[in-house]
């Protein structure tokens, strides 16, 4: 019979209407309200961030901070720069095209601070442009050397006879062509059902892998859990087995060679994406000349097995 454990950390209450506790990307479908934030949470959201959001980012703050001081220099008065053309739009052009080689501290020549206004504002600015670049900087290296992991899991788990028996299987790969070393697994199933006061709860169980940890992986690692009689899931029918409002929840961790550490990657599955009486089709095959060569598409390909 299979063991209830402890809450793993996502808490016992459930809703009627609750949605998955990991999100297909990993990261913990949680809302916060009324959090109280900080500055040093927009370094982790600028090095966490896509390399498109994180590029606007830059150029709109790069934008902001030379309107603002172009704005100081047409208040202050381009012919302190440069001769006035009379139009407001050309001179303000040209006091941000001088913030701009100010800022970069590129000094073409064309365009040089008179007075002791404009040479206070173009040094003030030269300092904010020494500091933002060295920011930028720094989030351009958390970039790179954060850790991160590279697991890519298969879309859906199938449900196959397996030994003798049913079982559930999923797998996974390295999106990198880095091997993953020493990989380890834990796998947490929860249930969602009403007690006796007619309120949802969640039960937890550790489920039971053929396999919790290789030492190497190259290619690509299918995770079986065989449905017996330790299983929390051989009390019911294996066609209700998609009706069950659960979710499968999984750890990996593994060392990384580029970042010599170990990394975690979350993810989680619920019943509905589960495909009963389905195989994988192997996503690795050797070529002509021996080696081995490993199809990243077929990761979450599956054929319809026949049911004996």
């Amino acid at each position: 019979m299979a063991k209830e454990i402890k809450d793993p950390g996502v808490g016992k209450s459930s809703n009627k209407h609750a949605k998955r506790f990991v999100n297909p990307d990993g990261s913990f479908n949680i809302k916060h309200v009324n959090r109280v934030t900080s500055l040093s949470e927009s370094y982790k959201y600028l090095v966490t961030i896509g390399w498109g959001k994180f590029f606007l980012w830059v150029l709109l703050g790069y934008t902001l901070v030379n309107v603002v001081f172009a704005l100081v220099y047409t208040f202050l008065g381009v012919s302190n720069i440069t001769e006035p053309t009379g139009s407001f739009f050309e001179d303000f052009a040209n006091a941000f095209f001088f913030s701009a080689q100010t800022i970069t501290t590129v000094g073409y020549g064309a365009m040089a601070p008179k007075g002791i206004a404009y040479g206070i504002v173009s040094s003030i600015e030269a300092l904010v442009g020494l500091l933002s670049f060295s920011f930028v900087t720094g989030l351009l290296y958390g970039r790179f050397s954060r850790p991160r992991s590279s697991i890519r899991f298969s879309e859906n788990m199938v449900l196959r006879k397996h030994n003798d028996g049913d079982s559930i299987m999923f797998r996974l790969m390295s999106r990198s062509a880095n091997v993953m070393i020493s990989p380890k697994i834990e796998a947490t199933l929860t249930l969602s059902h009403k007690d006796e006061d007619e309120k949802f709860v969640n039960n937890f169980y550790k489920l039971e892998l053929e396999r919790n940890s290789i030492t190497y992986l190259p290619t690509t690692w299918t995770i079986v859990h065989p449905i017996n009689k330790q299983s929390p899931l051989c009390k019911y029918e294996r066609d209700k087995l998609t009706e069950l409002k659960g979710e499968v929840l999984i750890l990996v961790s593994y060392y990384d060679e580029s970042f010599k550490q170990e990394v975690h990657q979350t993810h989680s599955y619920t019943f509905l994406e589960l495909k009963k009486d389905h195989r994988f089709v192997p996503a690795f095959y050797y070529d002509k000349n021996g080696y081995v060569v490993l199809d990243h598409d077929n990761l979450d390909k599956t054929v319809k097995t026949e049911i004996l």
